[in-house]
């Protein structure tokens, strides 16, 4: 099995101002004259970790990575004003440009995985590939199928009561709601505690097999309080999606050498989502591995660094 490449430092960072309030964090790795990549991180909210720059061969790539707005080293930290799946689509664009790139890979998991779709979507003609990884695709019931009780709380119940414990018993029949009034409000105490409650849950849920470090590492303040913040104010708007929009875009796509790959035990992302994207995209190419949703786990790295090596080996 591929395993990541070794770690790497950035040559070169940007802080570059995308509008009057928001300033991103954007790094380059590997080699300056390589195939370009853009990778996209997972929440929305999660910013970057330095093993998100090791699934590409350094010698052979340019690798773009940027902490998405509120989060990581970008600024305001956790802020949700113009924070938009379109806002980040419009990013993406402005940091290609500022970078000098006609034309670049993209790499997404997760949300990451929606951010690459809706950016193909809307900017096909600057895309050379896709290496999309534990798909979701916004939907209502996706969101429903963790956030509130009847979905993963059926399999992971004791560590779904523990979220759920966060927030009054009347008022547990709209989990997200109340997370939400508890994530804006004036108490800065409030909002840190119901952030890592929310953190804890998301992290408990990422890895096959039982990863107290993983957990830890999105129960931690500087991750949690932008993931939470985040993901509740997409959640809430439907990720600012279409009903069914990626769904319905997929024909802009079907030219674009894509491989998604999936963990069949993927308690956060279910594998029908990938099930359903490829539905309506029989050319992907399409792997589900024995795995659950993180990045970081053997059988997806496996496919994952397989993938980027064969885009290099087209383009290079």
């Amino acid at each position: 099995m591929r395993t990541m490449y070794p770690e790497i430092e950035p040559y070169r960072t940007h802080r570059i101002a995308v509008d009057a309030r928001h300033t991103l964090y954007v790094e380059e790795c590997g080699h300056p004259q390589g195939l370009p990549v853009i990778f996209l991180h997972g929440g929305p909210g999660a910013g970057l970790a330095p093993y998100h720059r090791r699934f590409f061969d350094p010698a052979r790539y340019r690798i773009i990575l940027f902490d998405q707005r509120g989060a990581g080293r970008s600024t305001p930290f956790a802020d949700l004003t113009d924070n938009t799946t379109w806002h980040l689509v419009a990013d993406i664009e402005a940091i290609r440009e500022q970078m000098g790139v006609e034309r670049w890979a993209v790499f997404g998991g997760s949300w990451g995985s929606t951010l690459a779709l809706a950016y193909a979507q809307a900017h096909p003609e600057r895309v050379l590939g896709l290496v999309l990884r534990g798909i979701f695709l916004g939907r209502p019931e996706e969101v429903r199928w963790y956030y509130e009780e009847g979905g993963a709380s059926w399999i992971l119940p004791e560590k779904f009561q523990r979220y759920a414990a966060a927030i009054p018993p009347q008022e547990r029949g709209q989990l997200l709601d109340a997370y939400w009034q508890r994530l804006t409000g004036d108490d800065a105490q409030v909002r840190l505690n119901a952030a890592k409650a929310w953190g804890t849950w998301e992290g408990s849920g990422l890895t096959l097999e039982e990863s107290p470090e993983t957990e830890a590492s999105f129960a931690a303040p500087e991750v949690a309080v932008s993931l939470a913040r985040i993901e509740a104010h997409y959640f809430r708007n439907g990720m600012f999606l279409e009903p069914g929009q990626l769904l319905r875009d997929v024909g802009k796509l079907r030219h674009i050498p894509t491989t998604i790959v999936h963990g069949r035990y993927d308690i956060i992302c279910p594998v029908k989502n990938a099930f359903d994207l490829v539905a309506a995209w029989p050319e992907a190419e399409f792997h589900v591995v024995v795995a659950g949703h993180a990045a970081s786990e053997p059988a997806i790295v496996d496919v994952l660094v397989q993938a980027t090596d064969r885009l290099a080996d087209r383009y290079c």
